[in-house]
Formats: C-alpha cells, sequence, structure tokens
C-alpha cells in the first residue's frame, strides 16, 4: 500500500505554470540537475521553458538526458553521481513516467553513493534524498503524484519498483500542453497505463471514499480520451488531450491509495520479452482482469460502466482494440519460466477483486499466446 500521509506534493496546474511560477524553483537552491530522455522535453516545449525558468532564478543547471524507456538502475546510480559531482541541491525531471520515475531514484542515489543496484531496493524506507520538481509530458503514468518508481533491475533485466516517503516530488508543476507533441502511438499506450491504474484501482480492497472521489474523476476523463483515439481524433483536439492528461493524474492519486493489481505485475513480462509498451502491457490482461472483478463485485461493475458510460460489450472492444496484443508465441515452457518469479502472495495479486494466483497468471498469460 502507498500510505496517503505520504502525499505531500504540491502540485502547481495550469497553462504556463511553469515560467509563471518561476519563482517557487528559488526555494531549492543554486544548482539543479535536470533529468530527461532523448529529445521529448525539448519537443514539446518543457525543457526550453524550465531551463528559462531556472535562469530566471539564477539557478545554474546541468543536464542527463541519459534515460531510456524502463530506465535502469545503473542508469540511476549515474545520474545520482553526476548530481554529486556538480553539486546540485535538488533534481528537475521532465518527460514521461520512464524519466520522472528514474529523476526520484536519481534524488535517492544522489544522497546515498554506497547505494548498489541492491542496495536501492534494499534501502531504509524513507531514504536521505535530495528534493525533486517533476514536469510530466505523457497523459499515463501518474508519476508527477505518486510514490513510485519502476526500474529495470541490471541484474536480471526485470521491471521492479521501489517506492516510499522519499519517492514523492517536492514540486509539480502540471501542464497539458506539455502533451499536445505526442504521436498516436505514445498517446494510446500511456493513455491506456492511466485507465489502467483507474480500473484495477477502483477494484481494490483498499479502495476508500478519497481514492473512489478521484476514480470518477478520472474515469470519464481517460475512457473519453480512448473513444476519441480510436476514432483517431485526438491528434488536433487539445481538449481530450487536457482531459487525458488531468485524468492520468486523478488516476495516479487514486494508485496512491489502493495501488495497482494483477495487470501490472504480469504486464512486466510482456514489456521485458516482447518490448511491448508499458501502458498496453496491462490493458492486455484487461479482459481477464474486467472478467474477474463482474463475478467478485458485481454492483461495483455495473458502476464502473456507468462512468464510463458504455456497455461490457463497446469497453472491452475499444481497449482489446487500442492495445493490439495477441498471439505472441510464447511456449507452454516460457509461460511457466516466467509464473516462477511469482507467488500468490505477490501485493499486487492480492489487491485484485477476487485475489489472483500463479495459476491464473499462466491462464491470462496463455490466452494472449
Amino acid at each position: 500500500m502507498y500510505p496517503s500521509l505520504y502525499i505531500n506534493s504540491k502540485v502547481i496546474s495550469g497553462k504556463n505554470c511553469v515560467i509563471e511560477n518561476a519563482n517557487m524553483l528559488s526555494g531549492f537552491g543554486k544548482k539543479c540537475l535536470i533529468v530527461t530522455s532523448g529529445s521529448a522535453a525539448e519537443k514539446s516545449g518543457a525543457l526550453s521553458d524550465v531551463t528559462g525558468a531556472l535562469n530566471t532564478c539564477g539557478i545554474e543547471y546541468c543536464i542527463f538526458n541519459k534515460i531510456t524507456a524502463n530506465p535502469l538502475v545503473s542508469t540511476v546510480i549515474e545520474g545520482g553521481k553526476i548530481a554529486r559531482d556538480f553539486g546540485a541541491d535538488f533534481i528537475f525531471g521532465i518527460g514521461g513516467g520512464s524519466p520522472l520515475d528514474a529523476s526520484k531514484a536519481v534524488a535517492i542515489c544522489a544522497c546515498n553513493p554506497e547505494y548498489d543496484i541492491n542496495g536501492l531496493y534494499n534501502r531504509k524506507i524513507p531514504s536521505k534524498a535530495l528534493p525533486v520538481v517533476l514536469l510530466g509530458t505523457t497523459s499515463g503514468t501518474g508519476s508527477e503524484v505518486t510514490g513510485v518508481s519502476v526500474l529495470t533491475n541490471d541484474n536480471n533485466m526485470q521491471k521492479k519498483s521501489i517506492s516510499g516517503g522519499d519517492c514523492y516530488a517536492s514540486l509539480v508543476f502540471a501542464d497539458s500542453k506539455y502533451t499536445y507533441s505526442m504521436g498516436y502511438d505514445v498517446t494510446v499506450s500511456t493513455a491506456l497505463d492511466a485507465f489502467a491504474h483507474a480500473v484495477e484501482g477502483w477494484f481494490s480492497p483498499k479502495c476508500d471514499e478519497v481514492a473512489t472521489t478521484y476514480a470518477k474523476l478520472a474515469l470519464p476523463k481517460i475512457y473519453r480520451g480512448l473513444k476519441a483515439l480510436a476514432s483517431n481524433e485526438i491528434l488536433t483536439d487539445e481538449e481530450i488531450r487536457d482531459e487525458l492528461y488531468y485524468g492520468s493524474l486523478f488516476a495516479g492519486l487514486e494508485l496512491n491509495i489502493c495501488g495497482a493489481a494483477f495487470p501490472h505485475t504480469v504486464g512486466y513480462v510482456l514489456t521485458e520479452n516482447f518490448n511491448i509498451p508499458h501502458g498496453k502491457a496491462c490493458t492486455a490482461f484487461m479482459p481477464f482482469f474486467l472478467g474477474k472483478a463482474k463475478r467478485a463485485d458485481f454492483d461495483r461493475f455495473l458502476n464502473l460502466l456507468s462512468l464510463l458510460g458504455e456497455n461490457e460489450v463497446k469497453v472491452i472492444k475499444t481497449i482489446k482494440e487500442l492495445t493490439d496484443v495477441n498471439n505472441l508465441g510464447a511456449t507452454e515452457m516460457q509461460i511457466d519460466e516466467w509464473c516462477s518469479r511469482w507467488d500468490d502472495n505477490v501485493k499486487n495479486f492480492k489487491n485484485s477483486p477476487g485475489g489472483f494466483t500463479v495459476e491464473e497468471a499462466k491462464k491470462a498469460l496463455n490466452e494472449l499466446m
């Protein structure tokens, strides 16, 4: 569980919020390490706005732009060393889920030079970390507001998350205009990720009144965007992009309380072995998940459909069309090997409607192969 007491990020939202609130950066220090990927931050205009804001405040900065999709622990350790060598007072993460997640881990590694790959996963929580400022450029992970960082372990190349009070940003700038430059495929995958967060959280046994409120805000916004994507309408519709972005933040806030369910855990093997983007890897299991949810809590299932404004058949059809994951061709032996990393007590399995077992994971994977 991601305790609500750790939801301590200050969020500043709205168009041009970075430039108009540049003075807020002065309180973090005189040197900043910008953590980002290759070109997305520049293409979206986010990098230019951030460097402009830092210059306005007289803050010296250095750019670490080696973050790739599914970032390696070794990369964030390298980023931590660069932050120390530069004398950074804080980290400014720009990008989608991978750069934002990596920024949190870089901030931890910067203050803990003794951490190796295993050390980051086995650290005392919360560890000492530099302050983190985040600016998202995609509408999917909600990483801006979550206390989670998903990394790829160099030792076995498996995705595994770290979480806790040291994984929250101190300040978040939320401006949906930076998502307007996303291409169709990235927009689809990130929107599906946000949908998975919201739906998995909706059926979590931890979904309290606060989480339910976030879900009710998130689900209609995200699903309207998904329907538009299915009709190829979104690329020129800024209003829909705005809805998707803020829907992803509400889903992230829901995730803080509820946590994820089995699609996130089982989906990792699709990303690791078939390079399927994370969002699609999660929603590949959405029909299986919704079937379990329908049997476990029919009334809540009907409430979900009411929020989406769609019947079950059309919802599943939309998700399947956008996910487009099937006939992957893995063998029974491969599936058994993947499933050997789990047991029935996996946190996200227990957090699924009606529970979830390794045998069910094998069945769900077989249905995609």
